[in-house]
């Protein structure tokens, strides 16, 4: 494991990372989701892609890397345009990214942009869902908010203020425009029973996406972690036109 500091917004982030085949020309970056860390990108991918350099990142506030104050998506964004720039990786050749490490991903506009059952497409919530939040509102408002764990997300119930703070911006962020004005190529890999990021996502960031191919595997928003070869051959037949 090794790390970096960095200065962002007047403050110092140390950015906690792992790199695997370091001597290989090309490179690609692996960005978790929300609430994993690197370890679970390497223990999906580290035994693929046997001709890149592997990137697993701590995104800031996770794993080992630092958060000093709250984030937006766009903030995380330009922290890893700078931790890029520090290890020669800003050609950004290939990101993947899973659930909201998608929608960092994104952000960093790459060449091959490789979104993993991706956050960023904002469905309306259902009514137990709505009935919850307006139940909070109104205890809150009759100053009775030490209930709050009652209705706070599974995500966002063992966060430290900052993150907590980070949780409730990034949450319901809606990247569609941001989708619809990439124009790398991109390619999408879902699992056909996620319910987190359903697969209806997919289909609507594929649609968004001009160049874009959509590749459904068999699983929950976790499926890589089974699939890691296929999807490996995925991002290979991307690249080079054949599998890697």
């Amino acid at each position: 494991m090794a790390r970096r500091s960095l200065q962002y917004d007047g403050r110092t982030w140390d950015i906690s990372y792992e790199v695997l085949n370091p001597s290989a020309e090309r490179t690609v970056v692996f960005l978790h989701g929300w609430g994993a860390d690197k370890g679970l990108m390497k223990q999906a991918f580290g035994a693929t892609l046997p001709t890149f350099r592997h990137v697993y990142v701590d995104l800031p506030g996770f794993g080992n890397s630092t958060a000093p104050k709250p984030l937006t998506t766009e903030d995380y964004a330009e922290i890893m345009e700078l931790f890029l720039a520090q290890i020669n990786a800003n050609r950004k050749e290939v990101i993947v990214g899973h659930s909201f490490g998608g929608k960092v991903a994104t952000l960093l506009q790459p060449q091959l942009l490789v979104l993993i059952a991706s956050a960023g497409i904002v469905w309306p919530k259902p009514l137990k869902v709505r009935a919850k939040i307006a139940a909070f509102k109104l205890l809150k408002g009759l100053g009775l908010s030490k209930f709050r764990s009652l209705f706070v997300a599974d995500d966002a119930k063992t966060l430290d203020p900052v993150m907590y703070e980070t949780f409730k911006t990034v949450v319901d962020e809606d990247l569609t425009e941001r989708f619809r004005a990439f124009e790398g190529r991109a390619l999408l890999c879902w699992g056909d029973a996620d319910t987190a990021t359903p697969l209806r996502s997919a289909e609507k960031i594929a649609a968004l996406i001009r160049h874009s191919r959509l590749a459904v595997f068999d699983g929950d928003h976790y499926f890589f972690l089974r699939h890691a070869a296929a999807v490996a051959r995925e991002i290979g037949h991307e690249v080079t036109g054949d599998a890697i």
